[in-house]
C-alpha cells in the first residue's frame, strides 16, 4: 500500500524528480548531521538497530549516501547478523552500492562522530519527523499544481488527496506501549460497572434479549458483520435494532445508508414502528384506523437520537470524517453501514476489488477503536449459498466461508453474524421435523473474538420488516415512552393528507459535514 510520493497522482504531471529548490528556494527539512550520527551509532552499539528499526527505512534519510548505508544496515539486521562498520562496508560492497555510499573511507568517518549510540532513539525520532515533512510538502505541492490544472476533476481530486493524506498519517503514526497497571484498573471499573447495571451487560443493549446474553451487548472497539444473502432481511434487522436503541435505550446511533435514499429509510422505519404494511405506506392508501395507528405511534421516533447518511458510493475516508463529527457534536454511540461492498476507498490504487474491500474492513476495524465505539457493517454473502442443496450437511445456512469478496472480512471482525431464514428455502413452512418454521429467523453468531459462538431464535415480521424477541417484543418502559412522547413538540406535526415526512431525523447530504 505505500506508495512513492515522489511520483504525481496520476501520469502527465510534473516531472517525477521535485528540486531541493522547487520551493520558493527553500531547501526540504533534513538534518544531515543527525543522519551520520544516527548511522554511526548503530554501527557502534550492538542493539541500537532494533530500537530505531520501527522508526526509520532507507528513504527517511535525505542524502541519498545516506539512504544506501541505512538499507544495508536494514538487511544485516534483517538476517540477524553483526551490524558494524566492517560488516556494512562489506554488505555495501556485496550490493554494488559501496561507491555511491562514499566509499569505505566515509563509512569508517560515520562512527568517529559518535562516542555512543545514548541517543540514537531520540536522533532516529527526529530524522523521522524531517523525513514526514518532506512527505507533507511534495504532497500539498503536487496538490497545488493539479488543482491550477483544469483538467482535473476538482471532486476526484478531492478524494484522491484525502486518500493520500490518510495514507502518510497512518504510515507514520505509532502508538506507545502501555505498561498494564492502568489497564487493569480500566477493566475492573468496566466490571464494577457493568455489575451495577440492572441488565448485567457490559455493552450496549439491541433490544434482543438472547443476543443481548450472548454478547453481553455490543462492547466498544467491536466491529461487528452481520452478512445474509438478499431478501434475508439485513435492512430489517438493523433498523429494528437501531429503533431499539435510540427510542427504547435513548442510545445515540448513526446509519449510513449507501443501498437506499433517507426517505425510503425512514418509511421502512414507519412501517416497522406503526406496523403498517410497506406497500400501504407507499401509496398512502390507508384505513382511518391505520391513519390513527401511524399518527399515534410515529410520535415514539420524534426527537429520537438517530442520524442518517444517505450518501451514495461512500468512501472510507468520507465516513472516517464524518463519524468523528458525529461522535463529537450528538455523541454517536453506535454507527450501522449499509452495506460493506458498496463502499470504496477512492484515491488509493489496488491490484483488485478483493484488496480494496480488505483495506476497507480493515480501516473500519481501524475506526472503531479510534472512536472507541461499536460498528455494525452489513455485508453480502456468495452464491455458494445458493449451490448448497437443501438437504446437505449444512443445507442451506450460511458459514464464514461464504463471506463475499475478502477472507480479510472475517479476519478483521470481531464478530461475525448470519441471518438465515430457514421459511425462505423451505416454502411449506415446515422443516424436515415437522416444526413450523413461519416467521422463524435464525440470526446465527459464527465468529465472537471475546465469547461464545450460538444461535439466536427471532421473529421476523415480513409484512413490517420487522424482527423481534422470539418470546415477544421489546416494549419501551413506561418512563421512556413518556420522556420520549414528552421531548418533541407535536404542534407543527404535518397533516395525514400534506404528503410530508416528518423531520424525525438529522440527515446528512455530503457537503454537510465538512472535514475537520
Amino acid at each position: 500500500m505505500p506508495q512513492d510520493y515522489n511520483r504525481n497522482f496520476r501520469q502527465g504531471g510534473k516531472p517525477e524528480h521535485i528540486s531541493k529548490f522547487d520551493h520558493g528556494g527553500r531547501i526540504p527539512p533534513r538534518d544531515n548531521d543527525l543522519e551520520e550520527a544516527v548511522l554511526g551509532a548503530l554501527m557502534l552499539e550492538k542493539d541500537a538497530y532494533t530500537v530505531v528499526c520501527d522508526i526509520l527505512k532507507p528513504e527517511s534519510f535525505y542524502d541519498p549516501a545516506n539512504q544506501k548505508i541505512y538499507a544495508a544496515i536494514q538487511s544485516l539486521g534483517a538476517s540477524q547478523q553483526s551490524i558494524d562498520m566492517l560488516t556494512v562496508t562489506e554488505k555495501l560492497r556485496l550490493q554494488g552500492d559501496l561507491e555511491a555510499a562514499g566509499g569505505p573511507l566515509r563509512v569508517s568517518e560515520l562512527t568517529s562522530r559518535v562516542a555512543s549510540g545514548a541517543h540514537v532513539e531520540f536522533h532516529a525520532r527526529i530524522v523521522a519527523q524531517k523525513y514526514l515533512a518532506r512527505e507533507l510538502i511534495k504532497f500539498a505541492s503536487q496538490i497545488e499544481a493539479q488543482a491550477f490544472d483544469e483538467s482535473y476533476d476538482v471532486d476526484d481530486l478531492l478524494q484522491e488527496a484525502e486518500g493520500k493524506l490518510f495514507e502518510i498519517s497512518h504510515r507514520n503514526v505509532k502508538k506507545d506501549v502501555t505498561q498494564i497497571d492502568p489497564v487493569i484498573n480500566a477493566a475492573i471499573e468496566q466490571i464494577q460497572t457493568s455489575a451495577n447495571r440492572a441488565s448485567g451487560l457490559s455493552g450496549l443493549e439491541s433490544g434482543f434479549h438472547e443476543l443481548d446474553k450472548l454478547t453481553s451487548g455490543w462492547q466498544r472497539s467491536d466491529l461487528i458483520i452481520i452478512a445474509a444473502r438478499p431478501a434475508m432481511g439485513k435492512t430489517a434487522f438493523v433498523l429494528s435494532m437501531a429503533k431499539n436503541m435510540a427510542v427504547t435505550y435513548n442510545i445515540p446511533v448513526a446509519i449510513f445508508s449507501l443501498e437506499m435514499s433517507n426517505l425510503q429509510l425512514v418509511n421502512r422505519l414507519i412501517q416497522n414502528t406503526c406496523e403498517i404494511e410497506g406497500e400501504k405506506i407507499k401509496s398512502g392508501q390507508l384505513s382511518q384506523m391505520e391513519w390513527d395507528q401511524l399518527m399515534s405511534r410515529v410520535k415514539n421516533l420524534y426527537s429520537a437520537p438517530l442520524f442518517i447518511d444517505d450518501t451514495a458510493s461512500l468512501s472510507i475516508f468520507e465516513l472516517r470524517t464524518k463519524a468523528r463529527r458525529l461522535v463529537r457534536e450528538h455523541n454517536v454511540q453506535f454507527i450501522i453501514i449499509d452495506y460493506l461492498q458498496l463502499m470504496n476507498a477512492s484515491g488509493m490504487k489496488f491490484g483488485s476489488r478483493e484488496q480494496e474491500v480488505s483495506m476497507i474492513s480493515r480501516s473500519l476495524k481501524q475506526l472503531a477503536k479510534e472512536l472507541n465505539i461499536p460498528i455494525v457493517a452489513l455485508s453480502q454473502l456468495n452464491r455458494s449459498v445458493e449451490s448448497r442443496g437443501a438437504d446437505s450437511k449444512d443445507g442451506k445456512r450460511p458459514q464464514l466461508s461464504d463471506l463475499r469478496e475478502s477472507g480479510a472480512i472475517e479476519q478483521d471482525a470481531d464478530i461475525v453474524c448470519f441471518i438465515h431464514r430457514p421459511e425462505y428455502y423451505l416454502r411449506s413452512g415446515v422443516d424436515a421435523a415437522g416444526n413450523d418454521i413461519r416467521g422463524l429467523a435464525e440470526f446465527i453468531v459464527a465468529k465472537h473474538r471475546s465469547g461464545r459462538v450460538d444461535d439466536v431464535k427471532m421473529r421476523f415480521k415480513s409484512r413490517y420488516a420487522r424482527f423481534e424477541n422470539w418470546d415477544g417484543e421489546v416494549e419501551m418502559s413506561s418512563g421512556m415512552r413518556e420522556s420520549r412522547l414528552n421531548s418533541g413538540n407535536f404542534s407543527d406535526m404535518p397533516s395525514p393528507l400534506s404528503g410530508g415526512t416528518a423531520d424525525i431525523m438529522t440527515t446528512a447530504a455530503p457537503g454537510d459535514i465538512p472535514p475537520f
